[in-house]
């Protein structure tokens, strides 16, 4: 064991002083990170008041909104007339066609209608007197022969009664609603309804073994055009999946992001050279420049949007306009910033030959930005895949625009989630090409 004396301790005191005589800062710096963290948390649930945001927030709404993204429903309509009997309506634009039979409506001979809503336990039976809705276990008749619609027994806790209607609510199998003379129910389905053909299709509710029987050897359904013709142009012009405007539009967003950040970086390139410090010694020209480039990304590629869109009107123009705008401010700090930080060796070694301006930034310059420019340009373009279906929603075009009044109609949300996963789609394979690119490009992909 070894014994430092007082001479030696206070030898290595003064040889290390960084760790026996520690400023404040040092020693509790990290604590006051953590405490001054948990006062802002505190200040900020204050602030936006979240007890009471997520108090009075509708979160049933989240469950509806889930639901209607993977399913559809259908509403018929059974309307009781004056001689007792009951007359089916469906929707104009219902997803089963113009001529519905769906084999989950049943005529009873007693002149009554069964609908099995959803699977075994769920059904409603409608007569001209009552309707009997069976749910939980439990068989509900409501009497309708009367002024109003009325419950007979007692009420279930899935059941509300109004005063000319009652709403039987069945979860995620839908709903009833009972008034004297008219009984309206929802049923949904899982899946997205009609995705291929559209009701109006030569090929609409045929299995998928006729369909490609008659697509590779079947008749013609039309004399002048084939069948695959025909299919292929049913399908691009879906009414209610509009799969030739939504794959348009989202074409529209990839060449948006391409354009404006191609022109962004070809504008941005000259300009950093004239930027740098280190290469352009013109301290005024260069703080005019930065100052140019904080302009332009200070401004969010949104307002330019909403900016150009005014100016040239609605459309991928606009959008292409504002990420050029944006990326040239972006990608310029970033290569001005790339130029300051190299190593003046190269160049100044390329300069006592003789050699050219051009030739010096050419050897000496461009070998150590490139991995740079490469970097942050593919990684911006595969953000300007995202940021095109922003600003698309506010009229500059591609998919964000469609995007938008799909979610505006607050009904379509099947399509909005086809969209969405459209877009989730192209922004991976753009990240998986981005990533490839770099590597490849850089010269740093493993083997």
């Amino acid at each position: 064991m070894t014994v430092i004396d007082a001479n030696r301790m206070h030898e290595i005191e003064a040889r290390y002083p960084e760790y026996f005589h520690r400023s404040f800062r040092q020693r509790f710096g990290g604590l006051m990170i953590v405490i001054a963290t948990l006062l802002y948390g505190l200040y900020a649930v204050w602030f936006f008041d979240f007890p009471k945001l997520f108090a009075e927030a509708h979160w049933e709404r989240v469950g509806i909104y889930l639901s209607q993204w993977v399913s559809y429903d259908v509403q018929p309509e059974f309307r009781i007339q004056n001689d007792g009997t009951i007359a089916v309506r469906y929707p104009r634009f219902s997803p089963l066609g113009d001529n519905p039979h769906p084999d989950w409506v049943v005529d009873n001979p007693d002149g009554s209608i069964t609908i099995a809503v959803s699977g075994a336990g769920l059904a409603v039976t409608v007569s001209k007197s009552e309707t009997i809705v069976t749910a939980h276990g439990v068989s509900v008749p409501v009497d309708v022969s009367s002024g109003a619609p009325k419950v007979v027994g007692p009420v279930p806790a899935w059941m509300t009664v109004y005063d000319d209607n009652v709403l039987a609510d069945l979860g995620f199998a839908g709903d009833v609603s009972i008034s004297v003379n008219r009984v309206k129910i929802r049923k949904r389905f899982l899946g997205w309804a009609n995705f291929v053909f559209d009701t109006q299709s030569s090929f609409f509710d045929k299995p998928v073994g006729e369909v490609i029987s008659l697509i590779v050897s079947g008749p013609r359904i039309k004399p002048d055009q084939s069948n695959l013709s025909l299919a292929f142009d049913d399908i691009w012009n879906n009414s209610e999946w509009q799969h030739g405007d939504v794959w348009t539009k989202l074409f529209q967003t990839i060449v948006m992001a391409f354009l404006g950040t191609l022109l962004g970086a070809l504008a941005a390139f000259p300009l950093a050279f004239m930027a740098a410090r280190n290469i352009t010694p013109n301290r005024l020209l260069n703080q005019i420049l930065k100052r140019f480039f904080d302009f332009l990304r200070s401004v969010d590629m949104l307002i330019w949007a909403l900016f150009l869109t005014r100016a040239f009107g609605p459309g991928p123009l606009a959008g292409s306009g504002a990420i050029f705008l944006t990326e040239t401010g972006t990608l310029g700090k970033l290569y001005s910033e790339g130029l300051e930080n190299i190593d003046n060796k190269p160049r100044e070694g390329i300069q006592s030959t003789g050699a050219q301006t051009v030739l010096v930034h050419r050897y000496g310059i461009m070998p150590q930005i490139v991995p740079v420019i490469v970097s942050q340009t593919l990684y911006q373009w595969e953000s300007n895949v995202r940021g095109a279906t922003i600003i698309g929603a506010v009229g500059a075009g591609g998919i964000g625009l469609k995007l938008w009044e799909a979610m505006r109609t607050n009904a379509n949300w099947e399509n909005v989630a086809y969209m969405v996963i459209l877009i989730l789609i192209v922004v991976f394979l753009f990240d998986a090409a981005s990533n490839a690119l770099r590597h490849r490009l850089m010269g740093s992909r493993t083997h």
